[in-house]
Parts: structure tokens; C-alpha cells; sequence
């Protein structure tokens, strides 16, 4: 394995890693693809976000749903982590909170597939987090 020498050295080996898992190929065309944020600031990823965002990398990649998968910080409910935002090209986005696996197929399968309503979303009052 290389050495790391510099923060551009870093930001290389970054790079490579995402695009080897498929979750930096979409960041150019971010307005026609799905986003899925998931919130992993620490309450987040102390409530198991870590896994939740792995979970829909598998699901997706298994479903060939194309989706721009990324952590994100803070959404600002930690009462309901592990949290993420998923926006469909086209629609406003949706806040589901107390997300776990079976809740990840059903964003998948029902909201992001089939465009049918799903229980757990959190009303919010910002248009979208920023990266």
C-alpha cells in the first residue's frame, strides 16, 4: 500500500475508494440522479447509521437503483436517528427517521420504485442539507 504523504495523497486514495464502491460516479449529475443522505453525526452513527448506510448501498446495487449514496452531518432531529434524506429528481425532499433495514427496502422498494407514500417521514423545514 502506498504511503500517505500529503492531503492530496489522501484525497487520491479517497477518490479511488469511492469510485471502486460506486459512490462518486453520480456527484456530477447530482440534479438527475437519487440522493440519499444519511446523517452521521455522532448521535447518528451512535444509533446505527453506519450500517444503514451500507445497507443501502447493498440494496440499491442489488435493485440497480441509481443512486448517489453519501453521509451527511447533523439533520437535526437526533430523536429519531439513524435519519436520512432521500430526493427523487424532481420532488421535494423526504426526511425518514428511525430507519432500519426493513425501513431501507421499503424507501427503496415502495417510495424510490413505485413513488407510493411512506410511513416515518419527518415534516421539515429546510428545502436540503448542504453538503
Amino acid at each position: 500500500m502506498t504511503k500517505i504523504k500529503s492531503p492530496a495523497d489522501l484525497k487520491r486514495i479517497k477518490n479511488e475508494v469511492l469510485l471502486r464502491n460506486g459512490l462518486l460516479e453520480n456527484s456530477n449529475k447530482s440534479e438527475q440522479v437519487i440522493q440519499i443522505k444519511v446523517g452521521m453525526a455522532t448521535c447518528g452513527i451512535a444509533s446505527g447509521a453506519k450500517e444503514i448506510m451500507k445497507y443501502f448501498i447493498e440494496e440499491c446495487d442489488q435493485l440497480a437503483v441509481d443512486a448517489n449514496i453519501k453521509q451527511t452531518g447533523c439533520l437535526g432531529y437526533c430523536y429519531a436517528e439513524p435519519m436520512v434524506e432521500v430526493t427523487v429528481p424532481g420532488a421535494e425532499p423526504k426526511v425518514f427517521g428511525y430507519v432500519d433495514n426493513k425501513k431501507v427496502q421499503e424507501i427503496i422498494e415502495k417510495y424510490i420504485i413505485q413513488g407510493e407514500k411512506v410511513e416515518g417521514e419527518i415534516p421539515i423545514s429546510f428545502r436540503t442539507i448542504n453538503d
